[in-house]
């Protein structure tokens, strides 16, 4: 069936025409039906995932909460024989993966077509709910977001949409999954324009926040919602409290970054491990069991524990322990190469390094400062900030999450200041397309900072006053130029020899006889934007470089293919 002939493609002309809008207008429609097909996608997988867990490990509130209900020997099989299972189903997905397409959405996005192979997302999203399932110390939406997109891909494929419209709705469709999980439309939609898409523009900003706040309704409206987080009512602060905040912001910046180059180690020493991908999944979930047998807490994405956190009183002692298990059994899970999202991991380590910064602040100032979950809260938007390079989400998401305009001061000090800090310490970020777009960005001002020096070719054609004419016709017959460079016993830039000019010499011609200003020479600092104006003028392949016009030794030559070509390689990045 041709693409014109399509009954679907006439259908979405005829409903354009049916109701006088544009394409771009359209699309806010269609981001309505993304934002719900995003809904149930995430709603079904959050069911088929308590389904498992029951089916499997028997009743209970939270993962923490069945965990603690088990033997000491079941906390350690589960785990692994999940991950062996789960690896399994990873090694499948390889085999039905579609090479001219890309399993994850933000690829889809940014760098493909909008197209997300069906069969190997379904067979990963399977290994992911097993990895969770069992005890895996990894985050949920990861998949959600992806089995959203899936469902805005499909939409899209069917209808026939073209490629920047399909990857337009797919973005929909992510921040449908997105708000979704977190009950945080907003931040949903924040979360891929900041780092999905990398600008916020309103033509692709306008459908994304249509389709956020179509889930954000719909999730609402299922029954048994609940958010995932129960965040306290935030109290006022004082003043003085707020370079505390701050401090902070500092402390969770070098945290995030910390955590990240913690995880690259983990996942580059599992990839060096002799072992199959299966059995490498069955060894992070054992080493994640073999620590959860005194601290059942590491099971699952840390809900439960977070909301005890901010609901009821810990002591120092005992956040310090369970953070150190969790930072121990996340790395383990993730670095074995578990399908899952660190996201909710890191708002999990962000509340307890929070957490315990209020402790300690309590101890020096027990009287002028606030509770310790007060600083958990903000800990958890920091830590977001600084791990995944993305401080406007981060903040709007806490906001959302707790509707409360006394978290804002605090949360914005202790983000933006996060984000410096870890951005400072060069850790990357959580999301390989956040390191891209900063790849391109630096290699765009590199070549936007070019000179003509950067450039400079050794000049092969240089000829002293005194050559005669042979030298200086065996010079013209073994390069195809037009000129000879004359320089003097100081490489001083002197004029050229034309090779018209030689032709009609005398025998006994020397360069010096035939000397012009033909061309006059760029200098080293030229900028790239005024070399290539000279080169337009001139008509010739190069053009002499000299170092300055006081000091005018010549460097060598500009050729107008490199120049060109530099223009070409900022325009692709």
């Amino acid at each position: 069936m041709t693409l014109r002939s399509s009954p679907l493609l006439r259908l979405r002309s005829a409903l354009q025409r049916l109701f006088g809008v544009s394409g771009w207008q359209s699309m806010l429609l269609w981001s309505i039906v993304a934002g719900l097909l995003g809904t149930l996608a995430t709603e079904g997988f959050r069911a088929a995932l308590r389904g498992f867990e029951h089916l499997v490990l028997g009743p209970g509130d939270s993962l923490v909460a069945m965990a603690r209900a088990l033997p000491w020997w079941a906390r350690i099989a589960f785990p692994a024989v999940g991950g062996l299972v789960a690896g399994g189903l990873l090694v499948l997905a390889k085999r039905v993966a579609v090479r001219s397409a890309t399993s994850d959405y933000m690829e889809a996005i940014v760098l493909g077509d909008g197209r997300i192979p069906v069969a190997q997302t379904l067979v990963r999203s399977a290994s992911s709910l097993v990895s969770i399932g069992t005890g895996g110390s990894i985050g949920r939406e990861g998949s959600m977001v992806q089995l959203a997109a899936l469902a805005a891909s499909l939409l899209g494929r069917v209808f026939r949409f073209p490629v920047e419209r399909l990857r337009l709705l797919v973005a929909c469709g992510a921040a449908a999954g997105l708000t979704a999980a977190y009950n945080a439309p907003i931040a949903g939609a924040f979360f891929v324009a900041e780092i999905v898409l990398g600008s916020i523009v309103m033509e692709s900003v306008g459908p994304i926040l249509i389709a956020a706040v179509v889930a954000n309704i719909v999730m609402r409206a299922l029954p048994g919602y609940q958010p995932p987080y129960q965040m306290p009512v935030f109290p006022e602060l004082h003043g003085a409290e707020i370079p505390l905040f701050a401090l902070l912001g500092v402390l969770l910046g070098f945290a995030a970054a910390g955590f990240l180059r913690a995880l690259q180690g983990s996942r580059a020493l599992f990839a060096r491990l002799p072992f199959a991908l299966p059995w490498r999944l069955a060894l992070g979930g054992l080493a994640m069991g073999l620590v959860s047998v005194p601290w059942p807490e590491v099971w699952g994405n840390g809900y439960s524990v977070v909301n005890a956190v901010l609901h009821t009183p810990w002591t120092w002692t005992l956040i310090a322990m369970v953070l150190a298990a969790k930072l121990v059994a996340t790395l383990a899970t993730a670095g074995s190469g578990a399908v899952g999202g660190v996201f909710t991991p890191a708002l999990f380590f962000g509340c307890m390094v929070g957490a315990l910064f209020g402790h300690a602040a309590q101890a020096l100032w027990p009287h002028a400062v606030s509770a310790p979950y007060a600083y958990a809260v903000v800990g958890m938007g920091a830590f977001l900030a600084g791990a995944t390079q993305a401080p406007l989400m981060a903040i709007l998401m806490i906001f959302e999450m707790t509707l409360n305009y006394q978290v804002m001061l605090p949360l914005m000090l202790a983000g933006v200041i996060a984000y410096f800090v870890a951005r400072s310490a060069n850790a990357g970020s959580m999301y390989e397309i956040t390191l891209r777009r900063r790849e391109q960005q630096d290699e765009q001002l590199r070549l936007r900072s070019l000179h003509i020096r950067d450039l400079v070719q050794p000049a092969q054609t240089v000829v002293g006053p005194e050559a005669d004419r042979e030298a200086m016709s065996r010079l013209f017959l073994q390069h195809p130029v037009k000129y000879l460079y004359v320089v003097d016993a100081n490489q001083r830039y002197l004029g050229v020899v034309p090779l018209s000019a030689l032709g009609t010499a005398a025998a006994e011609v020397r360069a010096a006889d035939l000397l012009s200003q033909a061309i006059a020479p760029i200098t080293a600092d030229t900028s790239l934007g005024e070399a290539l104006q000279r080169f337009l003028e001139h008509l010739g392949e190069r053009l002499p470089v000299i170092e300055s016009p006081a000091n005018p030794v010549l460097l060598g030559v500009a050729a107008k293919s490199a120049l060109l070509a530099t223009y070409v390689r900022l325009s692709e990045v």
